[in-house]
């Protein structure tokens, strides 16, 4: 279609059939240069859709870029360089990671059921096709952390290794992370474990490699450790028992929880501890100094090694908070390297750990599982307990 000046303006409309009973009628304003100016002729690409690509019904879902109506795949496309090409705007793809071990307790008591009702919402509802990694606790796992402090979750029992050294090899606590496992892998999800490490720290140096290749990240578990590593790329996706179903917990979430910044919660949980793993809190030796006094000095100095340092040369708050800074910084300084996530574990990500996950046998998988846990109705009522973490 070809337009020559001197016309001034106009307006153009494009007659689109989407189908046999739907035609579509886009107003197209051109404006035209002054008459008596030379200038090159206007060119009108007109804009064809196909009716047996699109029908009628399925426009009510569309986007609107540009003023045209878009099927919804093609919002996803931007405009390149090259006039009149759209290219696709890639979206960065996810990876999970799975803390198995705190889907095996219900509330506080061992369970194996509860392991499978986690692990088949998680499926069916969040990860989908994309890749699953899952992540256990090896063996001795707490060593490195009770050398530093013996308290460190003295208190709990796991139930996959507490019973390991005494109990026959048919019973069903020596099984369970081998029956775990064996779920995992034939729902093709790679299981990690390494010795002498928590699942905690395989997972975070897990998530800096798998962050180097581009992808965004979702950590699947309850524990509140993994909170020290949400960004922009790395949420986190939590088991609500009172709702019976996963939830997402992001960085936005976190702002709106805690008032300050993920970076600041690692330091902000050394000067409070954490009863729940067993790590004393600064009050236990300074009365007075809690999280409102935190709160603001790491507002102020950003990290614990910043304010343990600008303490050492000059007042960084009222005098009980400088006494305890400057008396007590070894005290936090232990605390940070038990809470801290480790990420120099020995493991490294493969690249088929990364490939889309097949999940047409899930559903059988799965059934067949939770068929045969009625042998294991004895682990609910012989063990102890420990809190989730």
């Amino acid at each position: 279609m070809m337009l020559e000046a001197p016309l001034m303006a106009t307006h153009i409309y494009i007659n689109l059939n989407l189908s046999s009973t739907a035609t579509l009628l886009l107003p197209l304003s051109v404006s035209f240069p002054k008459p008596r100016t030379k200038t090159k002729p206007w060119k009108l690409r007109p804009v064809v859709a196909s009716s047996s690509s699109y029908s009628s019904s399925s426009w009510s879902q569309n986007q609107i870029v540009g003023g045209l109506l878009l099927p919804p795949d093609e919002g996803n496309y931007t405009n390149s360089k090259k006039a009149g090409r759209v290219s696709p705007r890639k979206k960065r793809e996810r990876v999970f990671f799975l803390d198995v071990n705190p889907l095996c307790y219900k509330g506080s008591t061992p369970s194996l059921h509860a392991f499978a009702h986690w692990i088949s919402l998680f499926f069916s509802q969040v990860s989908h096709t994309d890749p699953v990694i899952a992540v256990i606790d090896g063996e001795r796992c707490n060593e490195y952390r009770r050398q530093l402090l013996p308290s460190y979750k003295a208190h709990r029992r796991k139930f996959l290794q507490k019973f390991s050294t005494t109990l026959r090899s048919k019973s069903p606590v020596r099984r369970s992370h081998q029956v775990i496992s064996d779920v995992l892998r034939k729902c093709n999800v790679p299981v990690v474990r390494i010795e002498a490490h928590e699942a905690d720290d395989v997972v975070a140096t897990l998530v800096g490699q798998v962050l180097q290749r581009g992808y965004r990240v979702v950590i699947a578990s309850p524990d509140k450790d993994f909170k020290q590593l949400i960004s922009e790329d790395v949420q986190i996706v939590m088991p609500m028992p009172e709702f019976d179903r996963w939830s997402f917990y992001t960085l936005k979430h976190y702002v709106a929880q805690y008032n300050c910044d993920p970076q600041s919660d690692l330091s902000l949980r050394c000067i409070l501890g954490d009863e729940v793993d067993g790590i004393p809190g600064i009050q236990h030796v300074v009365t007075g100094f809690g999280r409102k006094t935190a709160l603001k000095l790491l507002k102020k100095h950003g990290s614990l090694e910043n304010l343990l340092n600008a303490a050492s040369v000059r007042t960084v708050g009222r005098q009980y908070a400088q006494d305890a800074l400057t008396k007590h910084a070894d005290y936090l300084r232990r605390n940070y390297k038990v809470l801290a996530l480790r990420r120099d574990v020995d493991v490294h990500l493969q690249p088929e750990w990364l490939s889309e996950r097949d999940t047409l046998n899930d559903s059988v998988i799965l059934s067949n599982f939770i068929n045969s846990l009625g042998e294991t109705q004895c682990l609910n009522q012989q063990y102890g307990s420990y809190p989730n973490g």
